[in-house]
C-alpha cells in the first residue's frame, strides 16, 4: 500500500523534510537568543543610563579596554579642551539619517592625561576633502558629563579604517590611535558629551541608545517552529493523498469493467 515511499520522488522528498525540521528548529532557536541578547541590553543601557555619574579616571585608563559593563555608564570629567588636536569622525548619522561627521576633542585632564569627548554631529563639508565648519568648544576649565563608550574596531561597527584621508579626519575613534597624535596618555574608550548643552545647539548631541524596542525576533523564533511542526503535518497529508489517489486510480479499471461483465449474455 506504501510501497510508493520508496520510489526516488518520495526518498528525495521525506530527507529534504527530515532536514528541513531540525533547521527550521534551530533558525527558531537563533531568534530566540536574539531576543534575550537584545533585552539583555535594554536593561544594561536602562540600567546604566540611570546610574549616578562617576569620574571617568574611576572606570578606565590609558590602554583600558571599557568592557561592556560599563557601555553607557554617566561619568564626569574636568579639564582644558585641546581644540588644536580635534578631529572630524567621518560618515556619522544624526537622528534624522543625515550624513555628517562626529566632533572628536581631546580634554586635558589636571594630571596631564587626556580623554577624548565625543561632542556630537555637524554636517559634513560639501568637500569631503575640507574641514568642515565645527563650533568651538567651550574655553578654559570645564566639566562635561557623558556616556562611557568603548574603542570603536572594524569588527564590530563594521567601518573599515580607511587610510589617507584629509588633515584631521579618522573613521574610527580609537584612544590608541589618537595618543600617537597627541604625545600624551589617553583613557581608553570615549565619552559621548551629554552636557554641558553646546551654544547654540551644535554640535548635536548624540540621543541615548534605544532601550525599549525589543525587535520581532521571538515572533520569528515562533514563526520558525511552526514551520518545523508543519513540515511532518505536510508529510503526512501529502502521503495519505498520494495513497487515497493511487487507490482510485487501482479501483477505477474494475469499475469499468464491471457494467461490461454484468451484462454479457449467458452461453
Amino acid at each position: 500500500m506504501y510501497r510508493f515511499l520508496l520510489s526516488r520522488q518520495w526518498v528525495i522528498l521525506t530527507l529534504v523534510s527530515l532536514v528541513l525540521i531540525p533547521v527550521m528548529a534551530e533558525l527558531g532557536f537563533w531568534q530566540l537568543h536574539r531576543h534575550e541578547r537584545r533585552v539583555a541590553q535594554n536593561k544594561l543601557i536602562e540600567d546604566n543610563l540611570a546610574a549616578r555619574p562617576v569620574p571617568v579616571t574611576e572606570l578606565t585608563s590609558p590602554g583600558h579596554t571599557v568592557p561592556r559593563a560599563d557601555y553607557w555608564r554617566h561619568v564626569t570629567a574636568t579639564g582644558t579642551f585641546d581644540t588644536a588636536h580635534e578631529v572630524v569622525v567621518r560618515r556619522r548619522t544624526d537622528g534624522d539619517d543625515r550624513v555628517g561627521v562626529h566632533v572628536l576633542t581631546p580634554l586635558i585632564l589636571a594630571d596631564g592625561r587626556a580623554v577624548l569627548v565625543n561632542r556630537g554631529w555637524v554636517p559634513a563639508a560639501a568637500d569631503q576633502a575640507a574641514y568642515p565648519a565645527v563650533p568651538p568648544a567651550p574655553e578654559g576649565e570645564v566639566t562635561v558629563t557623558g556616556r562611557l563608550m568603548a574603542d570603536e574596531t572594524t569588527e564590530a561597527s563594521g567601518i573599515k579604517d580607511l587610510s589617507g584621508l584629509p588633515p584631521r579626519q579618522i573613521m574610527l575613534i580609537d584612544s590608541e590611535q589618537q595618543a600617537g597624535r597627541l604625545g600624551r596618555p589617553v583613557l581608553g574608550g570615549y565619552l559621548q558629551q551629554t552636557a554641558p548643552e553646546p551654544a547654540g545647539g551644535t554640535p548635536k548631541l548624540i540621543a541615548e541608545p534605544d532601550h525599549e524596542s525589543i525587535g520581532a525576533h521571538m515572533a520569528y523564533a515562533v514563526q520558525w517552529w511552526l514551520f518545523a511542526a508543519g513540515v511532518p503535518v505536510g508529510w503526512v497529508v501529502l502521503v495519505r493523498r498520494e495513497k487515497r489517489d493511487r487507490a482510485e486510480q487501482a479501483a477505477g479499471p474494475a469499475a469499468e469493467e464491471t457494467p461490461a461483465t454484468a451484462g454479457a449474455p449467458a452461453n
